[in-house]
């Protein structure tokens, strides 16, 4: 059975919302259950934050329950290193990221305090995958992407200071000026910052402000990044659930796609979601990562093995043993 790897859930903010819930959950998509059965075998898990005054208390909050799922789900999860790969087959890796840097300041926090509250994740969680600036919103490290601002000087600063430290920037979650200012700028400074867009689609075959420009797809396929497939109906169509084999076909024929795409299916709790216009959140097909083995089957129809294998495990394989001493 091809392994899995997936670059984006919200389990550690719906274990922090429901104090008295566990990882083997199926209450969101990503629950342990699920996981096993999808056989995925890498699972980033995001700590996110909006932009509220508590939104550092809550990251660092989220930190401590991905170290407490460590600890206290070992017969399941382990930390995803280098090399995790040929680890227990039994066990499901894990590495966190964060979405939004919402999580390390809040808007009226001095600036320095974005580099203590990081440090302090990173001390619980071992290693980030990937840090967003923003969210929807805009914040004071740039525009979310229902919003119009570009890079402001915050985001500039914490751009030079993970330089060098093994995180990607991802641009799931930015404006349009803010993923063309964050690519130029990393570009012109030099910087040593992968970049990826962790759960996003395309905005040429669905027209939504969530998925990537063309422009913005072949400049991270060309940086060597990766891109995951989202499996959102809001960002997919709203109507027909194989428009997600569309978004991967039209990726893996971009120019160096094939090498780029992977799974960010984005599953987090629906149960109270404040915007009932967007339910059903997943088609039926979608819906929870053990769809994974039927979905890899449908996609055999249209994709050649080798691609499947790419999509499945072996881009992020790559970008790893590439990016991660």
């Amino acid at each position: 059975m091809t392994p899995v790897i997936d670059l984006h859930c919200d389990l550690p903010v719906y274990l922090m919302m429901n104090p008295q819930a566990t990882p083997d959950t199926r209450a969101m998509g990503a629950g342990i259950p699920f996981l096993k059965e999808g056989h995925v075998k890498l699972q980033t898990m995001a700590i996110y934050t909006g932009v509220e005054e508590e939104s550092s208390r809550e990251g660092l909050q989220q930190a401590l329950i991905y170290r407490d799922m460590l600890n206290q789900h070992s017969t399941d999860f382990f930390q995803a290193g280098p090399g995790f790969e040929d680890a227990d087959s039994g066990r499901i890796g894990i590495v966190a990221a964060l979405e939004s840097a919402s999580g390390i300041c809040n808007e009226s926090e001095p600036l320095e305090n974005a580099f203590k509250n990081l440090e302090e994740i990173i001390k619980n969680v071992q290693r980030l995958f990937y840090i967003s600036l923003t969210h929807h919103d805009e914040n004071r490290f740039g525009g979310g992407n229902y919003s119009k601002p570009g890079l402001k000087p915050d985001g500039q600063v914490l751009l030079d200071y993970i330089s060098g430290r093994q995180i990607a920037i991802d641009l799931s979650h930015t404006s349009d000026a803010l993923a063309h200012d964050i690519l130029d700028y990393t570009y012109s400074k030099n910087l040593d910052v992968p970049v990826i867009a962790s759960h996003s689609n395309f905005r040429e075959i669905w027209d939504h402000p969530r998925n990537l420009t063309k422009e913005n797809a072949l400049e991270i396929i060309n940086r060597n990044g990766l891109i995951g497939m989202n499996f959102l109906r809001a960002f997919l169509n709203d109507d027909r659930p194989e428009a997600l084999y569309e978004h991967i076909e039209y990726g893996m024929a971009l120019a160096g796609g094939e090498d780029a795409l992977c799974f960010g299916a984005d599953f987090f709790y629906t149960g109270d979601f404040p915007d009932p216009k967007r339910d059903p959140y997943y088609f039926p097909e979608h819906e929870d990562a053990s769809k994974y083995p039927e979905i890899l089957k449908t996609l055999g129809k249209r994709i050649s093995e080798k691609q499947i294998e790419k999509l499945a495990c072996k881009n992020v394989m790559s970008f790893i043993a590439s990016n991660w001493n």
